[in-house]
């Protein structure tokens, strides 16, 4: 393939996508620059194994940290299990790539995207999204494309293209917006409590960016003499359509008109009319037309889930009644609990909608459990608010092994966490480390909106100060045609079913995250915008039954939750409260039972269950940091004797000599005749010489500055 180089630029920033340059035995392949960032982005197909019957798309985003010019840490000093960010971003790629590809398409393809150069200001994800679209049209395989996506961010009142991260993080805003020629097909966003109106200008703001993309990508296939690639999907016999039609669309209706069905009866009933087909067909001698055809793979199972979704889809399209009885704007209902687990746990909170029941729990941490971010390329050093999610296999009644967090896990933990961030309390005010575990018990659809609304309560059951509580829906859509319908709080089956999954979570007001994924080619703005503002009122009325449980974070921590004392010591005494090898840190924990953190500024956190231990702990330090004058009055300790006087630790960590001609008012021969080791001495500071020793006297005491000096000995023991 020869070589060509296509520029586009965005506010001033390039964005550059070369061809014919590296991995010439890919399928396809792409350079995509911009700023010094650069990605190699490519996509390889191999033909379809037997049995398969859904589309084997991998999609594996990596990370060199060659790239940032860093050599990885750990024993073998290479990289090694992808950070959480290498596997968002992986997630990031594959969702609005996916409904792209045709729905028949079986063949395994893989599109692996590496960011070989980071300049710390571009991100990269966005620009292998791109890639990803380049790399597959080159590839030669079935895509309703081209895709893109680009980064929008606000500052003050202006949309930008493609933020640096500094500008991310000084706006209101970080979205994703991916856009095909149909319109928009994926949104992911964080956002500072945005009105629903800032967002929809801010989605077709990007989505006219990414058009100017899609743009770039067709000019470049015309360079390259290519043409999008449409194949004809494998043909089916219509005498096997028509025989699953006959014996399956009654009995479905049947299912889907009885309102008071649980999901588990409704999907035993459908299994068994499934069934029912495949003996039927089974039964058929052997050289039937039909028994032919089906015994190509999963046939008659697709053939049926088509007929089920067409029978579904109509009768919310024609009646506007969901499978459980439900309107179309209509919540399920909705329940909550806290302090569910015993108090030991920090904070729970217990989220019921429908059947789907999250469990979330939250446990407050000293800045040491914050999470390092070491080994990946983006500037955030650490984490400070975790948010874990779980889903057994029990949560929808099946079984399997149990293993790591997969892929689904990870990314739907990072929604809550986002929809979480805007309204927990800075750093300042609360210097705890918070982890919120959300444990899926029961999924019937929208658990990650259940993590967000189940973690809210939990905060709050733990007294972590949030400026306002946050609560989430999932809307769902049907589109046939011209035909469209959005479906408020979408269960299981309207989202395996149906053309949308868009998760709104926000305060009463304005958003905090959104992530939308499609089926279909894209969306216009219009029913995006629908789908937002119908998102409103659901996320009010579950807030509404939030509140009717816990109004407000509670006045007081648990009792089992460390207690956090934060003091600022100068940045060059932290080698003393450190101590040769820690030996003085060291002995403040054993001597108190205290946690002690340090950090770079001077910002010293003491932590322990019992606060008077860490108010111990904290007297200790501030002593040892406390800037001395010429006339301060101590208690001390006689340390050690030499020939010409005394030395007396009066502050931990500190120590000053007491001259012979110091020790009393007349003359003193030896300085064992008035002091002994261990004997505790009122002295006042006489001076700090220009080498920093500290020299002491007994002398000129007043009564009143010995009385006050032993007060404050006695308020620190």
């Amino acid at each position: 393939m020869k070589e060509i180089n296509k520029s586009i630029s965005f506010d001033g920033r390039d964005i550059r996508l070369k061809v014919g340059l590296l991995a010439p035995q890919a399928g396809g392949s792409v350079l995509i620059e911009s700023g010094d960032t650069s990605v190699l982005v490519t996509a390889t197909r191999a033909a379809s194994r037997d049995g398969i019957d859904f589309l084997p798309l991998l999609v594996d985003y990596e990370e060199r940290l060659y790239a940032a010019g860093r050599i990885p840490g750990g024993f073998l000093r290479r990289e090694g299990r992808p950070p959480e960010k290498v596997i968002l971003t992986s997630r990031l790629i594959d969702r609005p790539l996916r409904p792209l590809f045709p729905q028949w398409l079986r063949d395994d393809i893989q599109i692996v995207a590496t960011t070989l150069s980071m300049d710390e200001q571009v991100p990269p994800d966005v620009l292998a999204v791109t890639g990803a679209s380049v790399a597959v049209l080159l590839a030669k395989i079935p895509f309703y494309g081209p895709m893109a996506a680009v980064r929008v961010g606000l500052l003050g009142d202006d949309f930008i293209i493609n933020p640096t991260y500094r500008e991310i993080e000084e706006g209101d805003l970080d979205l994703v917006v991916a856009g095909s020629p149909d319109g928009v097909i994926m949104v992911e966003a964080g956002a500072n409590q945005l009105p629903e109106q800032d967002i929809i200008e801010a989605i077709d703001f990007g989505y006219e960016a990414a058009c100017d993309l899609i743009k770039a990508q067709r000019e470049l296939l015309t360079e390259l003499g290519l043409e999008i690639v449409n194949e004809e999907p494998p043909p089916i016999e219509p005498m096997l359509v028509n025989f699953i039609r006959d014996r399956a669309t009654e009995p479905i209706k049947k299912i889907l008109s009885q309102f008071d069905l649980e999901k588990n009866q409704r999907d035993t009933a459908l299994e068994e009319i499934k069934t029912g087909i495949e003996t039927a067909i089974a039964s058929l001698p052997e050289d039937d037309p039909i028994r032919i055809a089906a015994s190509n793979g999963q046939i008659v199972s697709n053939l049926f889930k088509e007929v089920t979704k067409e029978l579904m889809r109509r009768q919310i399209i024609e009646e506007g009644v969901r499978v459980d009885g439900r309107k179309l704007d209509e919540v399920r209902p909705v329940s909550c609990q806290v302090g569910i687990l015993p108090r030991r746990v920090h904070g729970s909170g217990l989220f019921n909608r429908g059947l789907t029941q999250v469990l979330s729990a939250v446990t407050l941490g000293t800045p040491g459990d914050a999470q390092e971010l070491a080994d990946d390329l983006h500037p955030e050093e650490e984490k400070r608010y975790l948010h874990h999610y779980n889903f057994p296999p029990f949560s929808v009644g099946e079984t399997k092994p149990l293993r790591a967090p997969g892929r689904r896990e990870i990314g739907h933990g990072a929604l809550a966490e986002r929809a979480l961030i805007p309204v927990l309390p800075p750093q300042e005010q609360f210097p705890y480390v918070i982890r919120v575990v959300s444990e899926v018990l029961s999924s019937n659809g929208s658990t990650s909106m259940g993590s967000v609304c189940g973690s809210t309560l939990a905060l709050m059951d733990a007294g972590v100060p949030i400026s306002k509580p946050v609560s989430g829906a999932a809307m769902g859509l049907i589109k046939e045609g011209d035909e469209i319908r959005i479906l408020t709080d979408i269960q299981g089956i309207e989202d395996f079913l149906g053309d949308m999954d868009f998760k709104v979570a926000g305060t009463d007001t304005g958003i905090t995250a959104l992530q939308m994924d499609m089926k279909i080619s894209g969306l216009s703005i219009d029913i995006i915008a629908k789908a937002i503002y119908q998102a409103k009122p659901a996320r009010m009325h579950i807030l509404e039954k939030m509140l009717s449980v816990i109004d407000k974070p509670r006045s007081e921590l648990s009792p089992y939750a460390p207690r956090l004392l934060t003091i600022k010591i100068d940045p060059e005494l932290i080698g003393l409260i450190i101590g040769p090898g820690g030996k003085t840190i060291k002995g403040i924990t054993e001597e108190t039972g205290a946690k002690i953190d340090i950090e770079d500024d001077g910002t010293v956190t003491i932590s322990a269950v019992d606060s008077e231990k860490a108010k111990r702990a904290s007297m200790i330090i501030q002593s040892m940091t406390r800037k001395l004058s010429a006339g301060d009055v101590y208690v001390g300790r006689v340390t050690r004797i030499i020939p010409i006087g005394a030395f007396v630790e009066f502050l931990p960590g500190k120590e000053g000599m007491i001259h012979i001609s110091q020790i009393a008012e007349y003359r003193v021969g030896r300085v064992e005749d008035e002091l002994s080791v261990g004997d505790e001495v009122i002295v006042k500071v006489r001076e700090i010489d220009q080498k920093g020793r500290i020299n002491l006297t007994r002398l000129g005491i007043h009564p009143d500055e010995a009385a006050a000096a032993r007060n404050a000995a006695a308020a620190f023991k």
